[in-house]
């Protein structure tokens, strides 16, 4: 199951909230900020697609994620080498370094964990 981008932009104050009623979110969007009611509906369907869940306080509802944001990037960029990349993680790495605006130093960063990782990963 996957979000629209709303719903994303969304659920990425949910997650950097952890727990957040309706003001608490509606708060922390830019002006102009959206609609109660279009918060509520995307609250609604995130709940509904069982990627937030909340608990009540009197009339109130204070919601909170039900899924990691690290679990749910990670979904989202398997499926995007999957789709896009042939299922090769290798074609998806030569397109990242190359087409992107990578720094020497983000490349030398990039290295270095792709080197730690070669030494953890056992023989």
């Amino acid at each position: 199951m996957q979000l629209s981008k709303t719903e994303e932009e969304l659920m990425n104050h949910v997650w950097k909230l952890e727990k957040a009623f309706m003001k608490d979110l509606l708060d922390v969007y830019p002006e102009p900020k959206p609609a109660n009611t279009t918060v509520a509906t995307l609250l609604k369907r995130m709940t509904d697609k069982g990627f937030i869940d909340y608990k009540l306080f009197g009339k109130s509802r204070e919601y909170y994620p039900l899924v990691k944001k690290k679990d749910y990037f990670s979904k989202h960029v398997n499926g995007l080498i999957k789709n896009f990349f042939n299922d090769s993680a290798s074609q998806f790495a030569s397109f990242f370094t190359k087409e992107t605006n990578l720094t020497k130093e983000e490349l030398e960063e990039l290295k270095t964990l792709i080197d730690t990782e070669i030494k953890n990963k056992p023989q």
